[in-house]
């Protein structure tokens, strides 16, 4: 594959409107971030964003390490690059996610953007075929029906060969790696891998217990079958109806995933039990996780819950009857209501609440991450397991790495594409008494 680098010049599209190519650079790092490769790594989408406003500013003019801590992560102003690795560590994890990109997803193309090693200036070029294309004026060259077919059967003989090695393979490292999961135990396996500051100071009440946490993932009652139609349980409605209780969302199950994740970093290890089936002792004998709102979580109903910011159903107005994020002492830069997208429209927007919590009996903590929708829930279990959201409510709540985390509740708005969270923001936040 040839590439020649892009030049800063302006073309038409097939609508015959001019287009820059700068235009065209910034549309293509919006799909990278937006990419399965990059959607679920919000510190890496806003560390190529900056790298790219950069690039397209600033062309060809270096960027300086202590930069992008400080402008990017939040890093202090005494930052030192030769202590703190975190901008390398970051720049690495880009560049694997740029290949993989590359080579899956973004093989078609039309422009390569790269990190080369050894610099934090982006680099972008125009995909070129290495096959010549005949000229207008040359004959073209057409092959016989056996021709093609003998093509054909050879291109299918090694593709049979090359997957048959493939697959061979793929059961070796199966077995390799079931084999090295029954001897290994987990705080072996993932020994190596470092903790991050923010991670302990965050998770320390949920690690510093005797016994697991319980995460209390939600399952909604529903009536109904899903063949021929399923919907919320109305208890005045439906009240001799059979419950259907053993369903929950995708971000409820992608939550769970990333807090196993963070758990095993941590070398610890998280118990799960739906919310149907939560009771008071067990709010009164463990840290508890929730994931998923009160609508969908009905245990929260039965423990305290957040006092700044609750979930309930408007009354009245052009959103009558929409879940919304109520604040219950909004701020004046804030909005009473946190709404998603309207309901019948492709959802893009969500809010999701982040909670603090003690527990029922001293010592104990409870975490609520919960959206107005699946999306907007798996968003806040992400944020609470990515180093630099972390760090950044770590900052807003002036805790240090070495502090003791209080109760809070917090507020994050999330963009959604095609049913992914891409990207989040904290917009309220608030210091609870402890």
């Amino acid at each position: 594959m040839k590439m020649r680098p892009l030049l800063h010049s302006c073309y038409f599209d097939v609508s015959g409107i001019a287009v820059t190519e700068r235009d065209l650079f910034l549309d293509r790092i919006d799909r990278l971030t937006s990419s399965h490769a990059l959607h679920s790594s919000e510190s890496l989408c806003k560390l190529l964003r900056y790298l790219a406003k950069h690039a397209v500013d600033h062309p060809g003019v270096p960027i300086k390490e202590f930069q992008i801590a400080t402008e990017v992560f939040g890093r202090s102003p005494d930052f030192d690059p030769q202590l703190d690795s975190m901008v390398r560590v970051q720049a690495g994890r880009l560049r694997s996610k740029l290949a993989e990109y590359y080579g899956s997803e973004g093989q078609e193309d039309p422009i390569i953007i790269e990190l080369p090693k050894g610099t934090y200036v982006l680099s972008f070029h125009h995909r070129s075929s290495s096959v010549p294309k005949p000229s207008l004026g040359s004959a073209a060259v057409v092959p016989t029906k056996a021709a093609v077919e003998k093509s054909v059967e050879r291109r299918w003989g090694s593709e049979i060969i090359s997957l048959s090695i493939l697959l061979a393979a793929a059961v070796l490292v199966i077995v390799y790696l079931l084999a090295s999961r029954t001897v290994l135990p987990r705080d072996t396996a993932l020994g190596s891998e470092p903790v991050p500051a923010a991670f302990r100071v965050f998770w320390h009440g949920f690690l510093s217990g005797q016994d697991e946490p319980w995460v209390v993932f939600s399952n909604a009652a529903f009536v109904g079958r899903p063949e021929t139609g399923m919907r919320y349980r109305d208890p005045k409605r439906d009240a001799n109806a059979a419950i259907l209780d053993h369903y929950t969302g995708v971000g409820e199950v992608l939550g769970v995933h990333e807090l196993d994740r963070v758990f095993g970093i941590l070398h610890g290890r998280i118990r799960l039990k739906r919310g149907s089936l939560f009771s008071l002792d067990d709010a009164k004998n463990n840290n508890l996780i929730f994931i998923g709102s009160p609508s969908e979580n009905l245990s929260l109903l039965e423990i305290p819950g957040t006092q700044e910011f609750v979930f309930d159903r408007l009354a009245s107005g052009p959103r009558k009857g929409d879940q919304a994020i109520v604040s219950v002492h909004p701020q004046p830069d804030e909005p009473k209501n946190f709404l998603a997208t309207p309901s019948g429209q492709p959802l893009t927007e969500d809010y999701a609440v982040i909670a603090l919590l003690r527990g029922m009996n001293a010592g104990q903590a409870i975490l609520i991450l919960a959206g107005t929708t699946t999306i907007g829930t798996q968003a806040a279990v992400e944020y609470v397991c990515r180093q630099s959201s972390i760090e950044e409510l770590l900052l807003r709540l002036s805790v240090s790495q070495n502090g003791d985390l209080k109760p809070f509740e917090s507020v994050i708005r999330v963009k959604v594409v095609r049913g992914v969270p891409v990207a989040t923001e904290l917009v309220a936040i608030r210091k609870t008494a402890a």
